[in-house]
């Protein structure tokens, strides 16, 4: 794994952060690489049951290091296809650092200090929930340079604001604080220290049934905005999966006996 994102699990807790503090965490094309291979290993990783995001350094991601563009103007670096899917998955490499967050099968936190700019805010999107501080800033700044925002962040923020916010986010490039992001759903909770309150959520959430957690993240991902007889069936399949398994009778168990669970971790 390049140091650029560094990953420690302790306690099926994955602790991911990244690692260019210098560059408030831009991302440079070799920053990308290793976040995409961050976000492949985790998909695979056993025993992992949660994942905490954050920056090192003064910010969690600027977003695009500006050198990036320098270069494709030199000529040294040709324009990417963007058409160009990853891997055989719906994303192209871009795509994919933000919208592989919630592609993964365990729940993702993001712990946003500094500024969360471009596709910083695209990133952290990704996650399931996000902590930040008050003074955090966010933008969604792509139309400055003339562009659209194109990291995922149409398929992730319609989770959590209405159309026009985001219309209005896109259009301006204006820059919000973290209370005013909160107000606008676009974070869960507004701390002080958002890095130690995301790993305490983290952890909780490590202590309960894995496949039960898994089940309820694949469950909201896919029928939140979908057809309510298939948001019902799927919870019934899925229920149907659980009820009865081990991983679930050390549930029930673990809540009669007051004895720490010890469940099993998907294969």
């Amino acid at each position: 794994m390049s140091e650029l994102v560094n990953i420690s699990i302790e306690n099926h807790v994955a602790d991911v952060r990244f690692n260019r503090p210098e560059k408030y965490n831009a991302l440079s094309f070799a920053m990308i690489d290793a976040m995409a291979d961050a976000i492949n290993r985790l998909a695979k990783e056993p025993g992992v049951r949660a994942v905490v995001i954050s920056g090192e350094g003064k910010s969690f991601c600027a977003g695009l290091d500006i050198e990036n563009f320098a270069a494709m103007q030199a000529g040294e670096n040709k324009f990417p296809n963007l058409t160009d899917r990853y891997q055989n998955r719906i994303s192209n490499i871009y795509q994919h650092i933000g919208y592989g967050w919630k592609e993964l099968p365990v729940p993702v936190i993001a712990a946003i200090h500094g500024v969360a700019l471009g596709g910083g805010f695209q990133i952290a999107m990704g996650a399931d929930i996000r902590f930040c501080t008050p003074d955090a800033k966010f933008s969604i700044m792509e139309m400055r340079w003339g562009l659209i925002p194109d990291m995922s962040v149409t398929q992730t923020i319609r989770d959590v604001v209405s159309i026009d916010v985001a219309k209005e986010l896109i259009f301006t490039g204006k820059t919000i604080k973290g209370e005013e992001a909160a107000r606008l759903n676009l974070v869960t909770h507004v701390c002080e220290k958002p890095y130690e309150e995301a790993m305490a959520l983290a952890r909780e959430i490590a202590s309960k049934n894995p496949d039960a957690i898994r089940a309820a993240k694949k469950l909201i991902n896919e029928v939140w905005h979908g057809d309510s007889g298939r948001g019902l069936m799927m919870e019934s399949e899925l229920m149907m999966t659980l009820m009865g398994s081990p991983n679930q009778l050390e549930a029930v168990t673990a809540n009669f006996t007051k004895q720490p669970p010890k469940f099993k971790d998907p294969a």
